[in-house]
């Protein structure tokens, strides 16, 4: 086998808690990570010469080093001893720097790549560990699904799952300096806490009003002053029939969240005359495991 191929997902965060700065510098979060259909196609070849090339149909995107994918595939050669290179080839469809994790997904796809191409028969917890070393999205898009992420993001469990929905995205234009976005946080007086144990209990009982009711993240308020079209997304959500309406990650893509697909993709076709970078999704079921498989060549 020469070559190794997986989908790599994006996720939302249903809500995003920030908790304060750690002594190393680091801020404690505890979020609800949603895993979602829109996702990467990831490849990776074998080749004898040392290194990575990165080839990808998106222009602008980073091939170097810093591309996490390239990292991640740098971290495996070198935590395992392995020769020769790789071509990595991304077909992308996750918006870069939007809060949606899409190069964090990539970089997931590449260690499980990897893992399964040079039959190392890791399990995921060593891959979360190196994951880790990436990024702190990394780990949980090495697991997927649903799940409560703590600490920096390497403390993951696994909630239940979603209640079904459909999912409109909606990503600006201008882009925002995720440093720069918890610099201004750690600036403000009376910072947002979404209610995440309020959605944790909706998930048990499945509750999609209630689960919208908690969505909520504390980075919002900082992005939005940045980049008001954010607030202006969510309001044309939410009179487009969104149950909520919130910012993911430290922004700058806004998600709604609707009782169905059907609702998601009409609601697509009113927000597109304004904002042409909308696109539906769904929730990735728990029983989906199969689409995240890696297939040998």
């Amino acid at each position: 086998m020469t070559r190794a191929e997986c989908r790599a997902f994006a996720k939302i965060n249903l809500a995003l808690d920030v908790l304060g700065v750690r002594e190393d510098g680091y801020h404690s979060v505890r979020m609800i990570m949603q895993e979602i259909s829109l996702s990467d196609t990831v490849e990776i070849e074998k080749r004898e010469e040392p290194g990575f090339c990165l080839l990808c149909d998106e222009p602008g995107i980073p091939t170097d080093g810093k591309n996490l994918a390239v990292r991640a595939a740098s971290e495996m050669f070198r935590a395992y001893g392995l020769p020769g290179g790789l071509i990595i080839r991304l077909k992308k469809r996750i918006p870069a720097a939007a809060g949606l994790a899409g190069g964090s997904s990539d970089a997931a796809a590449v260690i499980r790549l990897v893992n399964a191409l040079y039959g190392l028969e890791l399990p995921e917890q060593k891959l979360r560990e190196t994951g880790l070393k990436i990024g702190a999205d990394v780990p949980y898009c090495i697991q997927g699904g649903t799940a409560l992420s703590e600490g920096i993001g390497e403390i993951l469990s696994p909630l239940s799952p979603c209640p079904d929905c459909g999912i409109l995205l909606c990503k600006p234009e201008e882009g925002a300096s995720t440093a720069e976005i918890y610099r201004a946080f750690d600036a403000l007086e009376n910072p947002c806490h979404p209610p995440v144990d309020e959605g944790i209990r909706a998930l048990i009982a499945g509750d999609f009003a209630a689960l919208s009711r908690a969505a909520g993240n504390s980075l919002e308020a900082v992005t939005k002053k940045k980049i008001p079209l954010i607030g202006e997304i969510e309001e044309e959500m939410l009179r487009s029939g969104a149950s909520a309406s919130c910012m993911s990650g430290s922004g700058p893509a806004v998600f709604g969240l609707f009782p169905d697909l059907r609702a998601a993709e009409a609601a697509e076709k009113a927000l597109k005359k304004a904002f042409p970078s909308c696109f539906t999704a769904a929730v990735r079921p728990v029983n989906a495991r199969d689409e995240r498989r890696v297939t040998l060549f």
